[in-house]
């Protein structure tokens, strides 16, 4: 293991096409596949990768791009990724970088020394498409999960804890709509504008409890979150 530089975090076939196979890595790139090329991935058709800003290496720089999860959208157009910050977009028709970036844990930045000390730095987090393609959505701590509007310009995002009241943790937003919906919850709110280091009643979030995994039915409005012992569906 100490020899390795680099190593495969994920890999995801294309919905339609059989012979398009996308993998990721520990290092924050996404590489694609075309297996009509050859059937030893060696050589990659496209490479999906973010360059960082100059000047803006850290240590921690390195863990925080591995990419824990990738997801093509239905129509096979796009490819969703999730590093520890952020989700990214990809659209496969253009490599020069994300078409959306959402900020997910950029609230937690200041805590990456705190975070690596525990090992929550390495915690892998999934991601996941809306059948429609028009909301994306991750899991975060205190079991709590994120969803965006992915539309070019859309500003939605709403934040729900797996629980049998999914509004409870919301922090207090006067432009937030209260009707049940994924789309009415999330329309006006700034994307990345909640700070999530403390619930509503300002308590600090138990990096123990972390919502990894969830999933998005292909068809329906529907999401289905796993959290502890639980799993947890919701309907809009």
């Amino acid at each position: 293991m100490e020899d390795l530089t680099e190593v495969i975090t994920c890999a995801e076939f294309h919905p339609t096409h059989c012979n398009t196979l996308a993998y990721s890595s520990s290092k924050g790139s996404i590489r694609l596949i075309d297996l009509r090329q050859s059937a030893l991935c060696d050589n990659h058709s496209k490479i999906f990768e973010e360059h960082e800003a100059p000047g803006a290496r850290s240590f921690f720089t390195e863990i925080i791009a591995s990419i824990s999860d990738v997801k093509f959208s239905r129509d096979g157009r796009y490819l969703l990724s999730r590093d520890y910050m952020t989700l990214k977009l990809w659209d496969l028709n253009m490599d020069s970088g994300p078409v959306s970036t959402f900020q997910v844990h950029e609230h937690l930045r200041p805590r990456l020394c705190d975070l690596y000390e525990n090992d929550s730095i390495f915690d892998k987090f999934e991601c996941c498409l809306s059948g429609d393609g028009l909301h994306v959505a991750t899991g975060s701590y205190g079991n709590l999960f994120r969803v965006f509007g992915s539309t070019p310009g859309s500003m939605e995002v709403t934040t729900l804890e797996a629980s049998r009241n999914p509004m409870r943790r919301q922090i207090a937003n006067p432009t937030r709509p209260t009707r049940g919906t994924l789309t009415s919850m999330t329309r006006g709110v700034r994307r990345g504008g909640e700070n999530l280091g403390v619930d509503a009643n300002g308590n600090s979030l138990d990096f123990s409890t972390k919502l990894l995994h969830l999933a998005w039915h292909p068809t329906e409005n529907s999401i289905a979150c796993a959290a502890a012992n639980s799993l947890y569906m919701y309907y809009a």
